[in-house]
């Protein structure tokens, strides 16, 4: 299992793209629609084949059923909600909820885990897995941004029990279980700003 991709949530495309392009310093790429779940998102290139992805409802669609990520629940501002996983076995990741979903954006296809109420495997604390049917996924396709993700701390009353439910197939030196009340992700990142944490 690998990581994949982070994923910023927000009220608005535009208010989540601002967020993340004031701490960064780097502009954001464009992503595109989600015509299942009525979002659309923006892209930016990280090192190692990951990316960083603001996703937010898009107005001008329906979504057929809940939205994914939870962002029919979403409130306040933008911030750091999700992290996804590629894992060698998909089928056998698919917990906490999760369903195989068929998606496709453009040229890209894959299989998503999404639980039927659209919420996140528990509550952002287990990772979302997808399966891609490309060759070059966006981690590998987008240009790089001159931002590296150094650490990403994964906060959750359950952090220990994630954390062993994952391993032996998930290990990935840049992320960290932490036994916290609440669910939060917390990203440390080297940027053309310096280091920033979101």
């Amino acid at each position: 299992m690998r990581l994949d991709h982070i994923a910023i949530a927000a009220e608005t495309l535009e208010d989540g793209v601002a967020w993340a392009e004031e701490r960064l310093g780097v502009p954001l790429l464009a992503g595109g629609h989600h015509e299942r779940y009525g979002t659309h998102n923006r892209l930016l290139g990280l090192s190692d084949g990951l990316y960083l992805e603001v996703i937010a409802p898009d107005d001008n669609a329906t979504s057929d059923g809940p939205r994914w990520f939870d962002l029919d629940n979403f409130t306040g501002p933008p911030r750091l909600a999700n992290w996804i996983c590629e894992p060698d076995d998909f089928q056998e990741y698919l917990r906490h909820g999760m369903r195989s979903v068929a998606m496709s954006r453009g040229d890209l296809k894959w299989d998503m885990g999404v639980p039927a109420d659209g919420s996140l495997p528990l509550g952002g604390g287990y990772p979302t897995v997808l399966k891609w049917h490309t060759d070059t996924p966006p981690g590998q396709g987008l240009p790089p941004s001159g931002c590296v993700l150094q650490k990403l701390t994964v906060c959750h009353p359950l952090a220990r029990q994630i954390s062993a439910e994952l391993s032996p197939a998930f290990s990935d030196p840049r992320v960290t279980f932490k036994v916290t009340e609440e669910f939060q992700l917390q990203a440390e990142l080297q940027t053309p700003n310096g280091r920033v944490v979101m």
